[in-house]
């Protein structure tokens, strides 16, 4: 048995995948004469696998995914174009290796492509190196490690999870998530969360310890880990399982309840997304908008960045589906744990302390205004509200709304038009404006409190760390005065004021945050029923009281144990 951080509760049994993202390997650039024909040899090989991958890909999602299936038939297409092939054949026979053929075949076609006018050709780019790297992946013969493509469910094993490794996840095929690093900040708790896939963190030496054949039980209740499990055991765990999923279901007939207190205050329940799929979008009328919409998404897993045609579809997709509901958007945030690939960001020492979020939008003026006329072009479809992200101070805000008034000036220059009433507002993540909060509320339409960074910033803990995950406290007294200053400024200006980090779906968190006056929370999907239901059974007196206590006391375990002890009925089996 093994134990780690349960992140994201639930129990799964099943047939574990290593996960590790294909890096190609070194490889020869020239060849000698005499191996030209092993190097055709190879491509063709190579080719032959890719394009049966394909095929099966194509052939399992079809049904299913339609649209995901016409991306894969595309790329079989690329795979298969006669000129390319008839290029790396020519290459190899003047001695270039199979590999540094493709490579450089694939890369130039990219590049021409990345420069049409046409914007949706431009995107084609971003698909040709994908074919890419699945044909070099082939000719080395690594199998497939793509988690958009699963044949089967899985518990998904890995030293840890980056937000590119996940851009593309099957949530339905992820029984359950287990990796080295992370805590309940991460992004692997928080991709967890939002699909409500059973997840233990922290888990020391795991991907030493689980082998392709074994059969595991996740217990993300109390955060084990079982392998191989003798049949009494294993019998015990799949009717805990039954159990756990029958009160799941039970819990889940709350999303379309009005989410009012027993005193009758209404609470604003708003969803947290990234990648905007069907199922988030579907509950649009259960729901009272969007918190956070998590734009990074888009220009996750790619090696172009997104078109401003792209981002504007995207955009007005979602303001389409919540007509009539705030839906927030935040520009682009990356930096720290969030890589691009089609952006080479600046190497630093401790990049949740540099060149990320706004600061990274500053950095690339040419970025950020695309994605603000984007957002202006799709505010047309909805109620837009714009944030900025890593607002360290009002200097901050001041100029990104330079940057929001050139976007519109631009716009109005060709004659495009945008809403007029688009709420600007700004994350408070960073304690520095957290105190400046009397000023900021003034300046501003709206804040939203990002309660993951804002605890890191805090605690002076990357949530990154394990070596420092008993430092990232997320029911810390000094957290909670923090928000409880942002909070009140805010009210007292009359503006709006909600959380959208990980709080906000706590069953014990979202309760102070309660009592402290916050009246949105925004959460991920598999959660939002379980925080209604609570929010049913609670009046705002006690939930003030409950604040109180926790404000004043001296530590986060004490304030954990209290509120534990105090909410007991509130808590999920």
């Amino acid at each position: 048995m093994f134990l780690g951080i349960p992140v994201s509760p639930g129990i799964a049994i099943g047939m574990p995948l290593l996960y590790e993202p294909f890096v190609p390997g070194p490889w020869q650039k020239k060849v000698e004469k005499g191996r030209v024909e092993d190097e055709l040899r190879r491509f063709e090989d190579g080719l032959a696998a890719a394009e049966k991958e394909l095929e099966k890909i194509c052939s399992g999602i079809k049904k299913n995914d339609p649209e995901k299936a016409k991306i894969f038939d595309a790329h079989k297409d690329m795979l298969c174009d006669a000129a390319i092939g008839e290029e790396i054949r020519q290459n190899i026979s003047n001695s270039f290796s199979a590999q540094e053929a493709v490579y450089q075949v694939f890369g130039a076609y990219a590049k021409q492509v990345a420069q049409a006018p046409d914007p949706v050709i431009r995107e084609r780019s971003a698909d040709l190196l994908d074919v890419r790297i699945r044909l070099l992946r082939c000719m080395q013969g690594v199998p497939e490690r793509d988690l958009s493509a699963l044949e089967k469910p899985v518990i998904l094993v890995a030293h840890d999870l980056l937000p590119s490794d996940t851009a593309s996840l099957d949530p339905q095929k992820i029984l359950a998530v287990l990796t080295e690093d992370g805590n309940t900040t991460s992004h692997s708790a928080i991709i967890a969360r939002s699909y409500g896939i059973p997840a233990v963190l922290g888990i020391a030496g795991i991907t030493g310890k689980v082998q392709p054949g074994n059969l595991v039980v996740v217990d993300a209740t109390q955060g084990k880990i079982l392998l191989d499990p003798d049949e009494t055991l294993l019998q015990a765990y799949r009717e805990k399982e039954a159990r756990f999923n029958r009160r799941r279901e039970l819990t889940r007939a709350w999303i379309t309840a009005e989410p009012r207190m027993k005193d009758g205050e209404r609470v604003h329940i708003e969803l947290n997304i990234g990648r905007a799929t069907p199922q988030e979008l579907a509950q649009a009328d259960s729901l009272d908008g969007v918190g956070l919409y998590r734009t990074e998404f888009l220009y996750m897993g790619r090696d172009t960045l997104p078109s401003e045609e792209e981002q504007t579809v995207a955009y007005s997709r979602v303001l389409q589906a919540f007509q009539g509901k705030p839906v927030t958007i935040r520009t682009l945030d990356v930096g720290g744990d969030k890589k691009l690939d089609c952006l080479e960001l600046p190497a630093e020492e401790n990049p949740f302390l540099g060149v990320r979020a706004l600061r990274l939008c500053f950095e690339y003026p040419d970025l950020f205004m695309t994605q603000l006329r984007a957002m202006l072009r799709a505010s047309i479809h909805g109620e837009l509200w714009l944030m900025f992200p890593m607002v360290g101070g009002l200097s901050d805000l001041r100029r990104a709304k330079e940057f929001l008034q050139k976007a519109k000036e631009e716009l109005d220059r060709s004659h495009i038009p945008y809403a007029d009433n688009i709420k600007v507002g700004i994350m408070v993540e960073i304690p520095s404006i957290a105190l400046m909060a009397d000023k900021a509320a003034r300046a501003a339409d709206f804040a939203s409190i990002g309660t993951n960074d804002l605890m890191q910033y805090t605690m002076a803990a990357d949530r990154m760390n394990p070596k420092v995950g008993q430092y990232c406290r997320m029911y810390d007294p000094a957290l909670f005065r923090l928000i409880r200053l942002a909070a009140d400024a805010f009210r007292a200006e009359g503006k709006p004021v909600g959380v959208c980090g990980e709080m906000g779906g706590d069953p014990l968190a979202s309760v102070v945050l309660l009592g402290l006056g916050i009246r949105r929370l925004s959460m991920g999907l598999s959660n939002a029923a379980q925080i209604k239901k609570n929010i049913c059974a609670m009046d705002a007196r006690r939930a003030a009281e409950l604040a109180q206590s926790v404000c004043e006391m001296d530590t986060a375990e004490e304030a954990q144990v209290y509120l534990k002890r105090q909410l007991a009925d509130f808590l999920p089996e």
